[in-house]
């Protein structure tokens, strides 16, 4: 099957303006008698619901936190694209279009990637209005710097906390929604299930994390920004309750997912410290513009890095991408990172790890200038590792960061699934292989603020929609299958913790299907993934009962639809003979150890479609079609 994009006719730059035109609009009295419900608070949920109330529709929206404030976009630190080309260095749309297509590795659609570059600008203003403090230079003039995989300086900060500051301005207009009744607030929930009647996606089925309470809520529409999956591997710097299960459940229901096998490695994450670490702390990337990465030239030379003098150091990122730098973009700076690491010039007790050194920085801006810009990263990193980044260089490593796999959507932002709608991280759509950085924030406000309140006026007003309760026997039957499972889990009284079975399965996905695959490993950890899931159906242990407040519960059910998710994984990256971005199949590299596309047979989106249990997903593709950007072996020298 040939899925269809539904990408508007026109040239690049009119797509977008010309598709707001031919949507058909809502009357605004009429706009009162639709309900919408948003499951997810972060930066495309939170903007999406107080958008839309705005706008004058009900909206019902769904926090798996006690507080949209504490949504995992409060974590992202560096910055937000824009092409305002304030630094005067030659950006445009045009360049941010392109440096995203060619960062993406030519795996994402041209007319929804132009559209983003085109929204940008409009974010920053949005922000700027609502009080967000963006840094600003010495004149007051809101201040850039440099990200990877660009040449310009275009991405807008706050400190290293940018995420919690963007995040605050959405939560700001979403409450103010909230005062004024448009917006019904409901904390602590977590989604279990989509309810699908006609073929339309009505409602959600969710558990009061509190209570244990299973609820069920009907709505003319469900707008889903729940985010990445990047806890498959356990290890990741997502926040503990990042999770798969929402995006997967829809999946189930008829919702096709896209480029699964499509994850990204950060190159600067503190590394690894324990057997039993729960989660990975991120160095924001914005460090990479005055911090230089190296290793010693020796193998093995475990002399302090200041007793290595600079002739026996080895700036590996600089000597072999020399036009960017230490700002390629992090697929490449993390594939670089392992192999130093792999031929053991890798630093620190376990030889997993490169420095990350400010020392020159110091010398040329001074403390006070460095400090103004990372500050917080730096006390972060002191609190957590007890060195001083002013006097010692930071440790690093590549870990989980990001996902650019998620539900297939249309220009529209709509699933496969008529009425399911899906935004931000939780959808594929936007970053191909391989997303820049700064640009996660950029996509989850543009879908939010600008994207959905227009496309899903044109399907509530071109839609035939029944009258629906929750009453209706579809919701019952959903409240019947979340019980079940739940009862299930409670019922097995194995002798292994769902931590143990999460910590294994993260294990096998990061050794076979993390910075580098190849078919043989693949191949095998489908069999090992298969054997783990069999044995948590009959030997996992969670405690309690489901009517309470029960984390063990929660995470069970995640780490179920992990298991299930993981094998999605490995199927969608044996598919892809060739390799992009994030996914690096070592049978297919340049001889400089670069990824090699393979554009003549896999140019294209993988689509899976669920059948059923214990049966593999059927394949669909949307062929990628390039009109405007020329397809190139990607280079950064």
């Amino acid at each position: 099957m040939q899925l269809d994009a539904k990408i508007p006719g026109g040239s690049l730059s009119e797509k977008w303006d010309r598709h707001r035109f031919e949507l058909k609009l809502v009357n605004p009295a009429n706009k009162r008698k639709f309900d919408i419900i948003v499951v997810g608070t972060g930066l495309a949920g939170g903007s999406a619901s107080a958008s839309l109330a705005e706008l004058g529709y009900n909206v019902k929206t769904f926090c798996i936190q006690d507080s949209p404030r504490r949504a995992h976009s409060i974590a992202a630190q560096g910055g937000i694209n824009a092409a305002k080309n304030y630094t005067n260095e030659g950006d445009s749309i045009w360049r941010l279009f392109y440096d995203t297509i060619k960062g993406g590795d030519f795996r994402s659609r041209e007319a929804n990637v132009y559209r983003l570059a085109q929204l940008s600008n409009n974010i920053i203003d949005q922000c700027v209005a609502q009080g967000v403090p963006f840094a600003r230079d010495y004149g007051g003039l809101l201040a850039n710097r440099s990200f990877g995989g660009a040449q310009v300086q275009r991405t807008f900060y706050s400190r290293g906390q940018t995420g919690q500051q963007l995040l605050l301005g959405a939560y700001s207009a979403l409450m103010r929604q909230v005062a004024a009744g448009k917006v019904k607030m409901f904390p602590r929930r977590e989604m279990l299930d989509l309810v699908v009647i006609n073929e339309q996606a009505r409602g959600v089925v969710v558990r009061n994390l509190i209570t244990g309470e299973i609820e069920a809520h009907a709505a003319d529409a469900v707008v889903l920004a729940t985010g990445g999956y990047s806890n498959i591997y356990y290890l990741s710097t997502n926040a503990m309750a990042s999770n798969v299960s929402a995006s997967y459940r829809v999946f189930k229901k008829g919702a096709f997912f896209a480029n699964p096998c499509f994850t990204q490695i950060h190159p600067t994450c503190i590394p690894v410290h324990g057997t039993y670490q729960s989660k990975l702390t991120l160095m924001s990337e914005s460090l990479r513009n005055d911090g230089r990465v190296w290793v010693p030239k020796k193998p093995g030379d475990k002399r302090p890095p200041r007793q290595i003098p600079e002739s026996e150091r080895d700036y590996f990122l600089e000597n072999k991408y020399p036009s960017f730098g230490n700002l390629v973009p992090r697929d490449v700076a993390s594939r670089n990172a392992k192999e130093q690491c792999d031929i053991g010039k890798g630093v620190g007790e376990t030889g997993f790890a490169v420095y990350l050194d400010f020392e020159d920085a110091i010398k040329r801006d001074g403390k006070d200038v460095i400090a103004q810009k990372y500050g917080n990263l730096f006390q972060m990193y002191e609190k957590i590792t007890a060195d001083n980044p002013y006097e010692t260089p930071m440790m690093i490593y590549p870990a989980v960061h990001y996902t650019m796999g998620g539900l297939w959507v249309d220009y529209n932002l709509m699933s496969t699934i008529d009425g399911l709608f899906v935004m931000g991280e939780a959808n594929f759509s936007d970053h191909g292989a391989n997303r820049l950085g700064a640009s996660a924030l950029m996509q989850g406000l543009a879908d939010g603020y600008f994207i959905i309140p227009y496309t899903i006026g044109g399907y509530l007003v071109g839609s035939e929609l029944q009258d629906i309760t929750t009453d209706h026997p579809s919701f019952k039957e959903s409240i019947h299958e979340v019980n079940s499972r739940i009862k299930k889990l409670l019922s097995i009284n194995g002798k292994r913790t769902v931590d143990d079975f999460h910590r294994e399965l993260g294990h096998i996905i990061w050794e076979y299907c993390g910075m580098t695959r190849n078919d043989e490993g693949l191949k095998k950890a489908q069999r090992l993934i298969r054997d783990l899931r069999e044995e948590f159906w009959g030997n996992v242990i969670v405690p309690g009962s489901k009517e309470e407040f029960n984390q063990s519960l929660e995470r069970a059910g995640r780490v179920a639809d992990f298991l299930e998710f993981g094998e999605l994984m490995i199927i969608d990256a044996l598919e892809r003979k060739e390799s992009c971005g994030g996914h690096f199949n070592e049978a297919y590299q340049t001889e400089e150890n670069e990824a090699k596309r393979d554009d003549e047979n896999f140019c294209h989106v993988t689509a899976w479609e669920f059948v059923e249990e214990d049966k593999e997903p059927v394949f669909h593709k949307e062929s990628l079609v390039f009109e405007n950007v020329e397809l190139t072996q990607r280079s950064y020298k």
